[in-house]
């Protein structure tokens, strides 16, 4: 009986957390092409992102530039430094991913 009660308690914490972790999930989508890096974001539910901030870091984390999502999640700027490029999305209230554009792939998009 003892670890029936015990069992269920951990059920319900483990349903309660998945909801927490689902509920703050962001999608982030980039791409290089034509000199430029394009970005998307959105949400599970398929909700854009809009007005997000978006950062891009070099390889030593240093930012290069901050932009604002539009009304479709959409983030588009020329290509800032040919290196590994970490790109971050913050969609306000702990939503918040990040996308990593290997330098071979910035390179290929020039």
């Amino acid at each position: 009986m003892k670890t029936s009660r015990i069992a269920a308690v951990f059920m319900l914490v483990s349903i309660f957390s998945a909801g927490v972790a689902l509920a703050h999930k962001v999608n982030l989508f980039a791409y290089v092409e034509g000199g430029k890096i394009h970005t998307e974001s959105y949400f599970p539910d398929g909700r854009m992102v809009e007005g997000g901030t978006v950062r891009v870091f070099d390889s030593a984390d240093t930012l290069l530039l901050e932009g604002t999502t539009d009304t479709g999640g959409l983030f588009s700027f020329p290509i800032p430094k040919v290196d590994d490029l970490t790109i971050v999305i913050d969609a306000g209230m702990g939503h918040k991913n990040s996308f990593q554009l290997k330098r071979t792939e910035v390179e290929a998009g020039k």
